[in-house]
């Protein structure tokens, strides 16, 4: 039980890897508050953790909205005394090249994935310094460390989270609280399952194009970032501070021949 009675907080975690996260977090005993926009998303998450017999409740909060993201926090706090783990895992994708993305659109992946890492933790991390130890999971993209065609705005908001996570963590040492990165490749969520379908005319020839991006010649699954998350929410990871922690297949450093 390598979270055994710690409580950890999973933004977004209604679908896809929050929910992969939330799933694996609860099985090693710990107690998962679960955040998502989508209520029906959220409820089903909790109910599949305590169908395994494990403990967790939902929380709905907008991870962009300051009094929104309060509020949850302070009824957390409220009910279980203290979050030991905070994974910032909302956020979007943003697809085009800078001259083809509009202000809106660029504002939107900004806010849900920066701004959407900054509120939670400005929250949770007074109640951190308060007990002397915490864990902050944020979640980046290999995409920070590398171009990738048409992806201007995700790009520069991962690359946004990695440098901020490097800055918290120098702020925060001396309090016992640890904030890490995670790096993923393509990982077939239900979220890039049906952007390819919806984006391209031949879904396959997509998913077999973007394949060739990772050494692994496949694409990750959700349960392989849910286990590098569960390495930097429990203490095995205690010697990590403001790490990037790299799950892409090989994406980052290798390059098929």
């Amino acid at each position: 039980m390598r979270l055994q009675d710690k409580v950890t907080l999973i933004t977004g975690s209604g679908s896809g890897i929050g929910r992969s996260s939330a799933l694996l977090f609860a099985k090693e005993g710990a107690t998962v508050i679960v955040n998502d926009l989508n209520i029906e998303n959220g409820q089903e998450t909790v109910e599949l953790i305590k169908a395994a017999g494990g403990k967790a409740a939902f929380f709905q909060a907008d991870v962009t909205n300051a009094e929104s993201v309060k509020t949850m926090i302070d009824q957390v706090i409220d009910e279980y005394g203290q979050i030991h783990v905070l994974f910032n895992n909302a956020g979007i994708s943003g697809v085009g090249a800078l001259h083809e993305v509009e202000p809106d659109q660029w504002d939107r992946v900004m806010n849900i994935n920066v701004k959407g890492v900054f509120i939670p933790s400005k929250y949770v991390l007074p109640h951190m310094m308060e007990k002397g130890y915490g864990s902050i999971i944020n979640m980046s993209s290999c995409v920070a460390e590398i171009g990738l065609a048409r992806r201007a705005s995700y790009g520069a908001s991962k690359g946004a989270v990695l440098a901020l996570t490097k800055s918290m963590q120098v702020d925060y040492a001396s309090y016992g609280i640890r904030v890490n990165a995670l790096l993923p490749g393509t990982i077939f969520t239900p979220f890039v399952e049906n952007y390819l379908k919806n984006s391209y005319d031949d879904p396959e020839a997509a998913i077999a194009s973007i394949k060739l991006r990772q050494l692994s010649g496949e694409l990750g699954m959700p349960e392989d970032v849910a286990n590098a998350a569960l390495f930097l929410a429990s203490d095995e990871s205690k010697f990590m501070m403001g790490s990037p922690l790299y799950i892409d297949g090989g994406a980052v450093f290798g390059k098929n021949a």
